[in-house]
C-alpha cells in the first residue's frame, strides 16, 4: 500500500491531468453539470455492479470513474467562482467531526489535521454533550440523524435527506431507516410479520374484487412492509433482489442455450419443458457453489 505522501501526490497528479484536459480537450472543455449528470448515474451503477460481484480490480476502476466525476463537478464550480475541491473536502471533514462528538470535540471544526481527543461526558457544550457517549453502531446512527437536524445548513426534517430520485426500493429502505433512527420503529423484528400478513390479505381482497387501482395501492403497501421486514432483520432488500435478478438471468440463459442446442425455439417449448430445464439450471448452479 502507499504512504500518505504517495496518496497526496497521486491525487495532485490526477487534478493536474483533469485541469489540462479541461483546457485542451474539446470534449472535456464543453462538459457542464447537466451533460455529466447522466454519465455520473451510470458510473455509480457500474460501481454498484462491481461491488455486488466483489470484483476488486473492477471496484478500483469504477471508483476512479466516480472520483473523476466528483472532481469534474468541482472544477466546473471553481470556474464559476462557487467552490473548489478543497472546499468540498473541508466541508465534508467538518461535517464528519460535528457528527462524531464521541470521537472529536467541536472545537476541532475548521482546524487542520484533527485528532481524536478525550471527551468529557459532563461537557458544557449542550449542542453535542448528549451525543458524546455513543458506544455502539446503533447509537451512532441514532445520534447521526438527530445531530443533522442541529446543523445550521442541515436537514430541517428527518426525511429531508432522502433524495426524491432514488430508486423506489432503496428510497423505501432509507425512509424507514431514518424514521427508525429517531425512534419510530418496531419493538421486535417479529412484529413486522403481522403487518406483512395484514397487507397481503388486503391486497388479496382487492384482487379478488378486481379493484385494480386499489390493488396497486395495496401492492405498494405490501412491498413497503417487506422492505421494513428486511430492514428489521438487517437484510438489504435491494442487494437481495439484485442477486435474485442475476440468478434468474443465469438460469434463463441456460434455458435459452439448451433451446438453441436442441434446435427448438423457446416459443415452441411447453411450460413443462422449460420447467425441466430450469430445474437443471438450479442443480448446475448449486454444483458450482
Amino acid at each position: 500500500m502507499h504512504t500518505r505522501e504517495e496518496k497526496m501526490a497521486a491525487f495532485g497528479r490526477f487534478l493536474d491531468v483533469l485541469d489540462q484536459l479541461r483546457e485542451k480537450c474539446p470534449w472535456d472543455r464543453k462538459q457542464t453539470n447537466q451533460s455529466l449528470r447522466p454519465n455520473t448515474i451510470e458510473e455509480v451503477y457500474e460501481l454498484s455492479d462491481a461491488l455486488l460481484k466483489n470484483d476488486g480490480p473492477n471496484v478500483c476502476k469504477e471508483l476512479g470513474d466516480v472520483l473523476l466525476h466528483i472532481a469534474f463537478y468541482a472544477r466546473i464550480a471553481e470556474e464559476g467562482g462557487e467552490f473548489d475541491v478543497a472546499d468540498i473536502c473541508n466541508k465534508l471533514t467538518d461535517k464528519l467531526i460535528f457528527r462524531h462528538p464521541h470521537i472529536y470535540h467541536p472545537s476541532q471544526i475548521g482546524k487542520p489535521s484533527p485528532r481524536p481527543l478525550p471527551y468529557k461526558e459532563d461537557s458544557d457544550d449542550s449542542a453535542t454533550s448528549a451525543f458524546a457517549g455513543a458506544r455502539t453502531s446503533e447509537e451512532v446512527l441514532q445520534n447521526w440523524e438527530q445531530i443533522k437536524l442541529k446543523e445550521k445548513d442541515g436537514n430541517k426534517r428527518v426525511l429531508d435527506g432522502v433524495p426524491q430520485s432514488l430508486p423506489s426500493l432503496i428510497k423505501a429502505f432509507r425512509i424507514q431507516e431514518k424514521a427508525a433512527n429517531v425512534g419510530f420503529d418496531w419493538e421486535k423484528p417479529e412484529d413486522v410479520w403481522e403487518k406483512v400478513n395484514e397487507e397481503l390479505a388486503e391486497l388479496n381482497t382487492e384482487l379478488q374484487e378486481k379493484e385494480m387501482e386499489k390493488a396497486e395501492a395495496e401492492l405498494g403497501d405490501v412491498l413497503f412492509s417487506i422492505v421494513n421486514m428486511a430492514r428489521a432483520y438487517n437484510l438489504n432488500p435491494d442487494t437481495a433482489l439484485e442477486r435474485t435478478n442475476v440468478k434468474f438471468i443465469k438460469r434463463f440463459e441456460y434455458i435459452e442455450k439448451a433451446s438453441r442446442k436442441s434446435g427448438k425455439p423457446l416459443t415452441e417449448m411447453s411450460l413443462e419443458e422449460m420447467d425441466k430445464l430450469w430445474n437443471e439450471a438450479k442443480k448446475t448452479s448449486k454444483k458450482r457453489l
